[in-house]
């Protein structure tokens, strides 16, 4: 089997694999229909628009601590069942709303936060279950194919949701239909989580129910100087770095003069950069800090020159660039933390990477917006590559004084988990 797919030769990462790929193409076209069903009760209405947004991430951000304890003290598969249901319910309920006409937007502010609620406690458990599903030396490729997966349902779910509502009328009640779609698409995963083979799963020992196991979470972050780069890294990338959807808005618009279609162009070619550094990163074996760090810097540079690009079609062609190097480090984050996590931790620890991850976004999409409004446009992917280049550099130097740790290697020995296959690291 080519190394990029490798993890495909496990039965139950293939399984989880195929549902993964139909649950997210439901999930891009739900944000596709749900915006276009915001718009269309609202008459076009932005800030409904931001609101809705908001309250879908804002669970992520209030309740990542206590849904990675979650994910430390129940069995993974059982729980990712449990949180399927919790998204596929109010999608449902939403859909059902849309396609009867009585969908109002208290009503989707509403099931957007529920629907928040169920991706909060979604979000580390599935994180943390690869590393069960997958040998070690096979995490770095699934973690891979999880991105590219993603992206390409990210290319996929919004045409279609598009032709969907296109072919059904294109009113609130067609995206209706699309919405209902995505709450069917969960089922898949709940599907192929009960055909796994248990007895080849390789489940971390639970945590035992005690007090303060969020503040010993905490203090497991803090005491990992190479956790705490690559979370600062994160922070820095995603809250100046990773704002497109706004930049390349303002990007098409203010500087290009474009219009809605030349926008969309732009979310599909970048798309097929983001696939390919996933498949790319699918094909290297375990990532060392350092990668993390240099992609963090390449992501940098490669935004300050989209910022600089003279025409749209440079930009355009510039976007899978962007794409592939975010993804690049995105997805070497995203294993390192998980395979140097102590496996009693670990889903604490990605609950804790999801919230900076995704937290960021509110806090730094105002200050780049502010910008743009200041200095114009393209400041807006100057300066997010700028703070991101700053903040990786600062925090590499910190972290590197003090402990001298850009490869786990040197001063990281592996203690092998049950059956010899995990290996957990340990200072």
């Amino acid at each position: 089997m080519s190394p990029t797919f490798q993890a495909l030769s496990n039965r139950n990462y293939r399984l989880y694999a195929a549902g993964g790929i139909v649950s997210n193409t439901g999930t891009w076209m739900q944000r596709v229909a749900q915006d276009w069903l915001v718009l269309q009760l609202t008459h076009n209405n932005g800030t409904a628009l931001g609101i809705t947004t908001g309250l879908q991430f804002l669970p992520m951000l209030l309740l990542s601590p206590y849904a990675g304890l979650v994910a430390d003290r129940f069995p993974k598969r059982r729980l990712l069942q449990v949180t399927q249901l919790m998204m596929a319910g109010p999608a449902l309920l939403l859909g059902l709303l849309a396609v009867t006409g009585v969908a109002e937007p208290w009503h989707v502010y509403v099931l957007a936060f529920v629907f928040g609620i169920g991706t909060a406690f979604d979000a580390p458990a599935r994180q943390s279950f690869v590393s069960e599903m997958v040998e070690p030396d096979l995490l770095t490729n699934a973690v891979g194919l999880n991105s590219a997966s993603f992206n390409l349902a990210r290319i996929v779910g919004p045409a279609l949701a598009g032709l969907l509502i296109a072919a059904l009328g294109s009113g609130a009640e067609a995206t209706g239909w699309v919405i209902m779609a995505n709450g069917l698409s969960y089922g898949s995963v709940i599907f192929v989580l009960q055909k796994m083979r248990a007895e080849d799963l390789d489940p971390a020992e639970l945590a035992a129910r005690g007090k303060g196991m969020i503040r010993e979470g905490m203090r497991y972050v803090r005491s990992r100087p190479d956790l705490m780069l690559v979370l600062a890294i994160v922070f820095f990338a995603g809250t100046f770095g990773l704002n497109f959807q706004m930049t390349s808005a303002l990007m098409t618009t203010d500087v290009f003069g474009k219009g809605a279609s030349a926008y969309g162009i732009l979310g599909t070619t970048m798309a097929f950069g983001s696939l390919t550094g996933a498949l790319l990163a699918a094909r290297r074996g375990r990532p060392r800090y350092r990668l993390v760090v240099l992609a963090a810097l390449a992501f940098g540079v490669v935004e300050v020159l989209a910022g600089l690009s003279p025409s749209y079609l440079v930009y355009a062609l510039w976007t899978p660039v962007l794409g592939l190097t975010a993804l690049t480090m995105i997805t070497a984050a995203n294993a390192t933390v998980q395979l140097g996590t102590t496996a009693m931790m670990r889903g604490r620890v990605m609950a804790l990477y999801m919230m900076i991850f995704m937290g960021g976004t509110p806090v730094g999409a105002p200050i780049v917006g502010w910008i743009g409004e200041t200095f114009g446009a393209r400041w807006t992917l100057i300066g997010g590559g700028l703070g991101t280049i700053v903040g990786v550099v600062v925090a590499a130097a910190l972290f590197a004084r003090t402990q001298g740790m850009l490869d786990p290697e040197v001063n990281e020995r592996p203690r092998l988990r049950k059956r010899g296959r995990q290996p957990e690291l340990v200072r």
